[in-house]
Protein backbone atom coordinates (compact mmCIF):
# COMPACT_ATOMS: atom_id res chain seq x y z
CA UNK A 1 0.00 0.00 0.00
CA UNK A 2 0.96 3.71 -0.46
CA UNK A 3 2.44 4.89 2.40
CA UNK A 4 1.41 8.56 1.19
CA UNK A 5 -1.82 9.75 1.28
CA UNK A 6 -4.18 8.04 -1.05
CA UNK A 7 -5.56 9.78 -4.33
CA UNK A 8 -8.36 12.09 -3.78
CA UNK A 9 -7.06 14.72 -1.70
CA UNK A 10 -8.65 17.99 -3.07
CA UNK A 11 -7.20 20.96 -3.71
CA UNK A 12 -7.34 23.62 -1.34
CA UNK A 13 -10.04 25.90 -2.86
CA UNK A 14 -9.96 28.69 -0.48
CA UNK A 15 -8.32 30.71 -2.86
CA UNK A 16 -10.02 29.32 -5.53
CA UNK A 17 -12.75 32.18 -6.83
CA UNK A 18 -12.36 30.42 -10.71
CA UNK A 19 -14.94 29.91 -12.88
CA UNK A 20 -15.07 26.88 -15.82
CA UNK A 21 -17.01 27.36 -19.05
CA UNK A 22 -18.45 23.82 -18.61
CA UNK A 23 -20.08 23.03 -15.27
CA UNK A 24 -16.81 20.83 -13.68
CA UNK A 25 -17.72 17.31 -13.02
CA UNK A 26 -17.23 15.40 -9.64
CA UNK A 27 -13.90 15.13 -7.89
CA UNK A 28 -12.14 11.70 -9.75
CA UNK A 29 -11.26 10.06 -6.51
CA UNK A 30 -9.34 7.21 -8.81
CA UNK A 31 -6.92 10.09 -9.99
CA UNK A 32 -4.78 12.32 -8.33
CA UNK A 33 -5.43 15.92 -6.89
CA UNK A 34 -2.90 17.66 -9.64
CA UNK A 35 -4.52 15.58 -12.57
CA UNK A 36 -8.08 16.72 -11.65
CA UNK A 37 -6.59 20.28 -11.40
CA UNK A 38 -4.99 19.89 -14.64
CA UNK A 39 -7.95 18.13 -16.46
CA UNK A 40 -8.22 20.15 -20.05
CA UNK A 41 -11.94 19.77 -21.86
CA UNK A 42 -12.64 19.70 -25.88
CA UNK A 43 -15.45 22.28 -26.89
CA UNK A 44 -15.58 20.83 -30.30
CA UNK A 45 -18.61 23.83 -30.35
CA UNK A 46 -15.97 26.30 -30.41
CA UNK A 47 -14.25 24.77 -33.23
CA UNK A 48 -11.77 22.32 -33.94
CA UNK A 49 -8.86 21.36 -31.17
CA UNK A 50 -10.18 24.37 -28.71
CA UNK A 51 -9.76 23.05 -25.03
CA UNK A 52 -11.13 24.61 -21.74
CA UNK A 53 -10.22 24.00 -18.35
CA UNK A 54 -12.61 21.45 -16.90
CA UNK A 55 -11.85 22.79 -13.24
CA UNK A 56 -10.96 26.34 -11.41
CA UNK A 57 -7.76 27.43 -11.41
CA UNK A 58 -5.95 28.81 -8.62
CA UNK A 59 -4.79 32.66 -8.04
CA UNK A 60 -1.73 32.47 -5.36
CA UNK A 61 -2.37 34.83 -2.64
CA UNK A 62 -0.44 37.98 -3.61
CA UNK A 63 -0.22 37.12 -7.07
CA UNK A 64 -1.26 39.25 -10.43
CA UNK A 65 -3.35 36.02 -11.72
CA UNK A 66 -3.44 32.71 -12.21
CA UNK A 67 -0.58 30.27 -11.49
CA UNK A 68 1.89 30.73 -14.79
CA UNK A 69 2.65 26.55 -14.36
CA UNK A 70 -1.02 25.44 -14.04
CA UNK A 71 -1.77 27.14 -17.29
CA UNK A 72 1.83 26.01 -18.98
CA UNK A 73 0.73 22.45 -18.14
CA UNK A 74 -2.92 23.11 -19.25
CA UNK A 75 -1.43 24.06 -22.72
CA UNK A 76 0.80 21.14 -22.57
CA UNK A 77 -2.08 18.73 -21.97
CA UNK A 78 -4.19 20.44 -25.16
CA UNK A 79 -1.50 20.12 -27.26
CA UNK A 80 -0.80 16.26 -26.79
CA UNK A 81 -4.50 15.99 -27.56
CA UNK A 82 -3.33 16.91 -31.34
CA UNK A 83 -0.50 14.71 -32.18
CA UNK A 84 0.07 10.99 -33.86
CA UNK A 85 0.54 8.71 -31.13
CA UNK A 86 4.24 7.97 -30.76
CA UNK A 87 5.12 11.41 -30.33
CA UNK A 88 6.52 12.64 -26.89
CA UNK A 89 7.27 16.21 -26.30
CA UNK A 90 10.88 17.32 -26.36
CA UNK A 91 10.26 21.28 -25.80
CA UNK A 92 8.37 24.15 -24.95
CA UNK A 93 8.36 27.77 -25.00
CA UNK A 94 6.04 29.74 -23.28
CA UNK A 95 5.84 33.48 -22.86
CA UNK A 96 3.67 35.00 -20.14
CA UNK A 97 1.61 37.94 -21.98
CA UNK A 98 -0.67 39.20 -19.41
CA UNK A 99 -1.86 37.78 -16.30
CA UNK A 100 -4.66 35.30 -16.88
CA UNK A 101 -7.99 36.03 -14.20
CA UNK A 102 -8.80 33.21 -12.30
CA UNK A 103 -12.82 34.49 -12.51
CA UNK A 104 -12.82 34.06 -16.22
CA UNK A 105 -12.48 30.53 -18.41
CA UNK A 106 -9.50 29.29 -20.05
CA UNK A 107 -10.31 28.67 -24.05
CA UNK A 108 -6.79 26.44 -25.17
CA UNK A 109 -6.53 27.00 -28.86
CA UNK A 110 -4.23 24.68 -30.40
CA UNK A 111 -2.67 25.12 -34.20
CA UNK A 112 -1.16 22.28 -36.14
CA UNK A 113 1.79 23.97 -37.54
CA UNK A 114 3.85 20.52 -38.58
CA UNK A 115 3.55 16.70 -38.82
CA UNK A 116 6.96 15.36 -40.21
CA UNK A 117 8.01 12.17 -40.14
CA UNK A 118 10.46 12.78 -37.14
CA UNK A 119 8.94 15.92 -35.13
CA UNK A 120 5.39 17.71 -34.87
CA UNK A 121 4.70 21.29 -33.79
CA UNK A 122 2.34 22.77 -32.11
CA UNK A 123 0.91 26.65 -31.31
CA UNK A 124 -1.04 26.68 -28.33
CA UNK A 125 -3.16 30.70 -27.42
CA UNK A 126 -4.52 30.75 -23.46
CA UNK A 127 -7.20 33.21 -24.30
CA UNK A 128 -9.39 35.33 -22.23
CA UNK A 129 -12.27 37.63 -23.40
CA UNK A 130 -10.89 37.29 -26.80
CA UNK A 131 -6.80 38.41 -25.91
CA UNK A 132 -3.71 35.95 -25.85
CA UNK A 133 -2.95 35.95 -22.45
CA UNK A 134 -0.36 32.97 -22.43
CA UNK A 135 1.38 31.66 -25.92
CA UNK A 136 3.73 28.45 -26.21
CA UNK A 137 5.28 26.51 -29.26
CA UNK A 138 5.55 22.96 -28.33
CA UNK A 139 7.85 20.13 -30.11
CA UNK A 140 7.10 16.61 -30.13
CA UNK A 141 9.60 14.50 -31.14
CA UNK A 142 8.64 10.41 -32.40
CA UNK A 143 10.49 8.05 -30.30
CA UNK A 144 13.49 6.38 -31.67
CA UNK A 145 13.79 8.46 -34.84
CA UNK A 146 17.05 10.42 -33.33
CA UNK A 147 18.91 7.02 -33.90
CA UNK A 148 20.65 6.02 -37.28
CA UNK A 149 22.12 2.92 -37.94
CA UNK A 150 21.35 0.48 -35.42
CA UNK A 151 21.18 1.23 -31.21
CA UNK A 152 24.36 2.68 -29.59
CA UNK A 153 25.10 5.05 -32.39
CA UNK A 154 24.27 8.00 -30.82
CA UNK A 155 25.85 10.75 -28.96
CA UNK A 156 25.09 10.77 -25.12
CA UNK A 157 25.64 12.45 -22.07
CA UNK A 158 23.97 14.47 -19.26
CA UNK A 159 25.06 16.84 -16.29
CA UNK A 160 25.58 15.04 -13.19
CA UNK A 161 22.82 15.22 -10.23
CA UNK A 162 24.74 16.92 -7.56
CA UNK A 163 25.65 13.97 -4.53
CA UNK A 164 24.04 13.87 -0.96
CA UNK A 165 27.36 15.27 0.09
CA UNK A 166 26.76 17.93 -1.81
CA UNK A 167 23.45 18.78 -1.11
CA UNK A 168 24.33 18.99 2.47
CA UNK A 169 20.96 19.19 4.57
CA UNK A 170 19.00 19.60 1.12
CA UNK A 171 19.19 15.36 0.56
CA UNK A 172 16.09 13.44 -0.66
CA UNK A 173 13.34 13.45 1.64
CA UNK A 174 11.88 10.24 2.62
CA UNK A 175 8.67 8.42 0.73
CA UNK A 176 6.88 8.77 3.74
CA UNK A 177 7.96 12.48 4.08
CA UNK A 178 5.28 14.35 6.06
CA UNK A 179 7.68 17.38 7.47
CA UNK A 180 6.56 20.27 5.27
CA UNK A 181 5.09 23.26 6.53
CA UNK A 182 1.42 22.64 7.52
CA UNK A 183 0.53 25.80 5.42
CA UNK A 184 1.43 23.54 2.12
CA UNK A 185 -0.33 19.94 2.88
CA UNK A 186 -3.99 20.79 1.61
CA UNK A 187 -1.71 22.10 -2.32
CA UNK A 188 -1.76 18.81 -4.75
CA UNK A 189 2.32 18.74 -5.05
CA UNK A 190 4.84 18.50 -2.29
CA UNK A 191 7.95 20.93 -2.24
CA UNK A 192 10.89 20.05 0.59
CA UNK A 193 12.18 23.29 2.32
CA UNK A 194 14.14 25.20 -0.46
CA UNK A 195 18.31 25.65 -0.10
CA UNK A 196 20.32 27.62 -0.61
CA UNK A 197 24.08 26.27 -2.16
CA UNK A 198 27.54 28.50 -1.82
CA UNK A 199 25.66 31.06 -0.41
CA UNK A 200 28.94 32.51 1.01
CA UNK A 201 30.30 33.06 -2.50
CA UNK A 202 30.79 36.53 -2.87
CA UNK A 203 29.44 36.18 -6.80
CA UNK A 204 25.86 35.50 -7.03
CA UNK A 205 26.04 33.86 -10.17
CA UNK A 206 27.93 30.93 -8.27
CA UNK A 207 24.89 30.29 -5.71
CA UNK A 208 22.59 27.62 -6.50
CA UNK A 209 19.07 27.23 -4.89
CA UNK A 210 18.14 23.53 -4.49
CA UNK A 211 14.92 21.29 -3.47
CA UNK A 212 12.65 18.46 -3.95
CA UNK A 213 9.45 17.95 -5.61
CA UNK A 214 6.54 15.50 -6.60
CA UNK A 215 2.82 15.12 -6.78
CA UNK A 216 1.50 14.65 -3.36
CA UNK A 217 -0.49 11.21 -4.95
CA UNK A 218 0.27 8.78 -7.22
CA UNK A 219 -1.07 9.90 -10.29
CA UNK A 220 -3.03 7.31 -11.90
CA UNK A 221 -2.67 4.92 -14.68
CA UNK A 222 -5.64 6.38 -16.80
CA UNK A 223 -3.45 9.74 -16.63
CA UNK A 224 -0.53 8.20 -17.47
CA UNK A 225 2.32 9.73 -19.08
CA UNK A 226 0.70 12.77 -20.40
CA UNK A 227 -0.12 13.35 -16.57
CA UNK A 228 3.75 12.89 -15.44
CA UNK A 229 4.55 15.71 -18.13
CA UNK A 230 1.58 18.16 -17.21
CA UNK A 231 2.82 18.06 -13.75
CA UNK A 232 6.28 18.14 -13.96
CA UNK A 233 5.35 21.31 -16.56
CA UNK A 234 3.11 22.94 -13.54
CA UNK A 235 6.07 21.57 -11.04
CA UNK A 236 8.80 23.91 -12.88
CA UNK A 237 7.47 27.20 -12.74
CA UNK A 238 7.22 27.16 -8.89
CA UNK A 239 9.67 29.65 -7.02
CA UNK A 240 11.90 29.36 -10.42
CA UNK A 241 12.31 33.20 -11.05
CA UNK A 242 12.27 33.78 -7.25
CA UNK A 243 15.79 31.98 -7.51
CA UNK A 244 17.26 35.92 -8.44
CA UNK A 245 16.45 37.57 -4.82
CA UNK A 246 17.48 34.55 -3.16
CA UNK A 247 21.26 34.27 -4.91
CA UNK A 248 21.07 38.29 -4.32
CA UNK A 249 19.58 38.06 -0.71
CA UNK A 250 16.48 40.82 -1.34
CA UNK A 251 13.62 41.27 1.05
CA UNK A 252 10.75 39.50 -1.10
CA UNK A 253 7.99 39.10 1.24
CA UNK A 254 4.77 41.02 1.52
CA UNK A 255 5.30 42.46 4.62
CA UNK A 256 7.65 44.10 6.43
CA UNK A 257 10.62 42.46 8.09
CA UNK A 258 10.00 44.41 11.52
CA UNK A 259 6.84 42.17 11.47
CA UNK A 260 8.52 38.68 11.63
CA UNK A 261 8.47 38.09 15.52
CA UNK A 262 4.56 38.55 15.19
CA UNK A 263 3.73 36.10 12.66
CA UNK A 264 1.70 33.22 13.62
CA UNK A 265 3.93 30.25 14.66
CA UNK A 266 2.21 28.16 11.06
CA UNK A 267 2.91 31.05 8.75
CA UNK A 268 6.58 31.71 10.36
CA UNK A 269 7.74 28.22 9.76
CA UNK A 270 6.03 28.40 5.85
CA UNK A 271 7.89 31.51 5.32
CA UNK A 272 11.11 29.67 6.74
CA UNK A 273 11.32 27.43 5.02
CA UNK A 274 10.52 27.95 1.47
CA UNK A 275 11.33 31.44 1.48
CA UNK A 276 13.99 32.71 3.60
CA UNK A 277 16.11 30.00 4.74
CA UNK A 278 19.20 31.21 4.50
CA UNK A 279 21.15 28.47 6.70
CA UNK A 280 24.08 26.39 5.34
CA UNK A 281 22.85 23.11 4.36
CA UNK A 282 25.87 21.67 6.11
CA UNK A 283 25.05 23.00 9.16
CA UNK A 284 21.54 22.28 8.69
CA UNK A 285 22.71 18.21 8.81
CA UNK A 286 23.24 18.78 12.57
CA UNK A 287 19.76 20.78 12.52
CA UNK A 288 17.09 17.96 12.32
CA UNK A 289 15.28 18.24 15.19
CA UNK A 290 13.69 19.85 18.21
CA UNK A 291 15.60 22.78 19.23
CA UNK A 292 18.25 22.95 16.90
CA UNK A 293 15.83 23.84 14.16
CA UNK A 294 14.19 26.26 15.69
CA UNK A 295 17.20 28.02 16.16
CA UNK A 296 17.90 28.02 12.47
CA UNK A 297 15.01 29.17 11.89
CA UNK A 298 14.85 31.97 14.72
CA UNK A 299 18.79 32.84 13.10
CA UNK A 300 16.79 33.14 9.57
CA UNK A 301 13.92 35.00 10.63
CA UNK A 302 15.76 37.82 12.84
CA UNK A 303 14.24 41.02 11.59
CA UNK A 304 17.82 42.88 12.30
CA UNK A 305 18.83 40.60 9.37
CA UNK A 306 16.75 41.26 6.38
CA UNK A 307 16.01 45.19 7.79
CA UNK A 308 18.10 47.22 5.53
CA UNK A 309 18.20 44.97 2.57
CA UNK A 310 17.34 45.67 -0.95
CA UNK A 311 13.24 45.21 -1.50
CA UNK A 312 11.62 43.51 -4.30
CA UNK A 313 8.97 46.05 -6.21
CA UNK A 314 7.96 43.64 -8.55
CA UNK A 315 8.35 40.30 -10.21
CA UNK A 316 6.81 38.31 -12.50
CA UNK A 317 8.04 35.90 -15.30
CA UNK A 318 8.13 36.85 -18.81
CA UNK A 319 8.81 33.52 -20.38
CA UNK A 320 9.64 30.36 -19.88
CA UNK A 321 11.25 27.31 -21.65
CA UNK A 322 11.35 23.46 -20.91
CA UNK A 323 13.56 20.76 -22.51
CA UNK A 324 12.13 17.24 -22.18
CA UNK A 325 15.46 15.26 -22.16
CA UNK A 326 13.71 12.03 -20.88
CA UNK A 327 10.08 12.62 -21.05
CA UNK A 328 8.69 8.90 -20.99
CA UNK A 329 11.32 8.43 -17.38
CA UNK A 330 9.14 11.71 -15.74
CA UNK A 331 7.56 10.66 -12.70
CA UNK A 332 6.22 13.56 -11.31
CA UNK A 333 4.90 11.38 -7.95
CA UNK A 334 8.47 10.81 -6.97
CA UNK A 335 10.73 12.93 -5.80
CA UNK A 336 12.47 14.89 -8.20
CA UNK A 337 15.60 17.21 -7.60
CA UNK A 338 15.11 20.82 -8.82
CA UNK A 339 18.38 22.95 -9.02
CA UNK A 340 18.16 26.65 -9.65
CA UNK A 341 20.82 29.39 -10.25
CA UNK A 342 21.05 32.80 -12.07
CA UNK A 343 23.68 32.91 -14.74
CA UNK A 344 22.76 37.06 -15.20
CA UNK A 345 20.34 40.09 -13.80
CA UNK A 346 20.30 43.02 -14.95
CA UNK A 347 17.76 46.09 -16.16
CA UNK A 348 15.29 45.53 -14.34
CA UNK A 349 15.20 42.15 -15.54
CA UNK A 350 16.79 38.61 -14.24
CA UNK A 351 17.50 34.92 -16.01
CA UNK A 352 17.37 31.70 -14.20
CA UNK A 353 18.28 28.10 -15.43
CA UNK A 354 17.11 24.94 -13.56
CA UNK A 355 17.72 21.01 -14.10
CA UNK A 356 15.59 18.32 -12.99
CA UNK A 357 17.01 15.05 -11.92
CA UNK A 358 14.84 12.03 -11.20
CA UNK A 359 16.16 10.76 -8.13
CA UNK A 360 17.92 7.55 -9.22
CA UNK A 361 19.98 10.36 -11.19
CA UNK A 362 18.46 10.91 -14.47
CA UNK A 363 18.64 14.02 -16.14
CA UNK A 364 14.83 14.59 -17.64
CA UNK A 365 14.41 18.47 -17.99
CA UNK A 366 16.49 21.71 -18.46
CA UNK A 367 14.50 25.01 -17.49
CA UNK A 368 15.05 28.74 -18.45
CA UNK A 369 13.15 31.69 -17.54
CA UNK A 370 13.23 35.42 -17.87
CA UNK A 371 11.71 37.29 -15.82
CA UNK A 372 11.21 41.57 -14.10
CA UNK A 373 12.59 42.43 -11.21
CA UNK A 374 12.50 45.50 -10.20
CA UNK A 375 13.60 47.02 -6.50
CA UNK A 376 11.10 49.20 -4.69
CA UNK A 377 11.89 52.88 -5.15
CA UNK A 378 14.21 54.42 -2.33
CA UNK A 379 12.76 57.55 -0.86
CA UNK A 380 14.06 60.62 -1.63
CA UNK A 381 15.68 60.82 1.82
CA UNK A 382 17.81 57.89 0.97
CA UNK A 383 19.04 58.42 -2.95
CA UNK A 384 22.25 59.97 -2.91
CA UNK A 385 21.24 61.70 -6.34
CA UNK A 386 18.42 63.45 -4.82
CA UNK A 387 20.73 64.42 -2.13
CA UNK A 388 22.80 66.18 -4.74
Amino acid sequence: MDPRKAPGQRINTAEMRGSTLLEPPPFDPAKSAIENHLEVTEVEDLGRNVFTNTRPQWHPAGGRGVYGGAVLALCLSAAYRTVPEGFFVNSCHCYFLDAASAEIPLLLHVENLRDGRSFATRTVQARQRGSCVFTTTVSFARRGSGVRGGPGNVIEHAAVMPTPEQLGGAASPPEEWEDEPALLRSFPVQTSPLHLLNGADADPHKRRVCHWIRSRDRISDEGGHVAHIAALGNLSDSYFIETVTRVHGLWRMMFAPQDLPTLPEDLREYVWAMHLQESDPEKKKEETEGDDVKKAMDRDLDPAKWIGRPEVGMMVSLDHSIYFHNPLKVKADEWMLYEMDSPWTGDGRGLVTGRIWAKDGTLLATCVQEGTVRLKAKPAGMNEAAKL
